[in-house]
């Protein structure tokens, strides 16, 4: 992978850091840049904190506070902090399979999982793969089951001509590094809930008040509190996960490229599955509405010859690689699960297990050329010929 941030983006920066007196904890550049990803998202309100993670812990957060104890449904496949959020804020992981053509969630499983203690649906869509569906949208809205939406690798992929991050009630972004969209670190959430848009205001600052923008609802709760200083009340234990002015100056700058980038990312990976040996590779996957991060490589032949074979020979050619695909493969395995969930059947995960044992993922970035995918295919190709 490539650091997604040009010499103009830089200038940029530079430029700003000129000025006399330049403002650097964040200020009006964030909420421009909120103002305009929300809208670009198709959501009412964004609120950025300082990491992808930090999102993943702040609406965890507000879910156990507005909506209150339970489980939430998690995948197997997904970074490390969307599991970790559901444990810190107190809540119960559930996990259930994924399918191998969007490498999200399977939805039959989530209807067999959920529950009267489902307080969510935490979905992950992996590698630029849209993992929802009209018919699961549809029914999680019918039975009142809130969805929340990771959308950290896959900035504008649609669920038919809906982006991604607009149908949960929360979504979660992250802009690290070679993310479709960079502040170096950073992050956001996406909602058009008003309630929920609030207590994130405040909860990414301490649980000051004084964030909150709803006068209202800000001078209700300060009456409450009258022996206390209106700008000094804490409504709640929270964390400071604030950005700074660069992250409104990156994410302004980056949003004038970030179509052209999804455009050339997506001809990139569909030139890569073309190219590939589709005898050895699965290629089928749903690409509807997708916005690649990177080349996804999987085995169709669950065998750890191959498997070593290709690994051998991607290092002996300087390709880079990631094996298990987001996350390192199955969560399930990690020794922070291993040490609360006291037995797992991993017979029962039978596409994650295979995702994590035959599976990597390459990079994608839009200068790579057409001529620099051939040679990476032949590579690729010619580790098991």
């Amino acid at each position: 992978m490539k650091n997604n941030i040009s010499r103009r983006d830089l200038d940029g920066l530079i430029e700003y850091f000129k000025q006399e007196d330049p403002k650097l904890t964040h200020g009006p550049r964030v909420l421009e840049f909120e103002r305009k990803w929300a809208e670009w998202v198709g959501t009412k309100y964004a609120v950025c904190v300082n990491s992808g993670s930090s999102a993943n812990d702040l609406t965890m957060l507000a879910l156990r506070h507005l909506k209150g104890e339970g489980e939430v449904i998690v995948p197997p496949l997904t970074w490390v902090s969307d599991i970790a959020s559901v444990i810190h804020a107190g809540l119960k992981p559930r996990f259930v399979d994924i399918k191998l053509n969007t490498l999200a969630m399977n939805e039959d499983l989530i209807f067999d999982s959920v529950n009267a203690d489902t307080r969510a649906v935490f979905l992950t869509h992996v590698l630029g793969l849209n993992g929802l569906t009209d018919r699961l949208v549809e029914h999680l809205k019918k039975n009142d089951i809130t969805l929340v939406e990771d959308v950290c690798e896959s900035h504008g992929a649609l669920l038919g001509s809906r982006r991604l991050g607009s149908l949960g009630w929360a979504s979660n972004f992250s802009f690290y590094y070679a993310h479709h969209l960079t502040t170096i670190e950073g992050g956001a959430i996406c909602t058009s809930d008003e309630r929920l848009y609030q207590f994130l205001r405040s909860a990414r600052s301490h649980g000051l008040l004084r964030e909150v923008s709803d006068e209202k609802m800000r001078l209700e709760i300060s009456e409450s509190n009258s022996t206390l200083n209106s700008e000094f009340i804490f409504q709640f234990a929270a964390h400071n996960m604030r950005p700074t002015e660069i992250t409104g100056i990156l994410g302004l700058s980056q949003m004038n490229k970030l179509e052209d980038n999804i455009r050339v990312r997506n001809e990139n990976f569909n030139t890569f599955l073309q190219n590939i040996d589709a005898s050895n590779f699965y290629t089928d996957f749903d690409l509807k509405g997708q916005s690649n991060y990177a080349f996804i490589l999987i085995l169709k032949d669950p065998c750890f010859e191959k498997r070593n074979r290709v690994e051998v020979h991607l290092k002996k050619n300087s390709v880079e690689f990631r094996r298990g695909l987001s996350g390192g493969g199955n969560q399930l395995r990690q020794p922070y699960l291993r040490s609360i969930i006291s037995s797992v059947n991993l017979a029962e995960f039978p596409v994650i297990e295979h995702i994590h044992n035959f599976s990597w993922y390459l990079g994608n970035y839009p200068e790579l050329s057409q001529g620099e995918i051939y040679e990476l295919c032949q590579i690729v190709n010619s580790a098991l010929n």
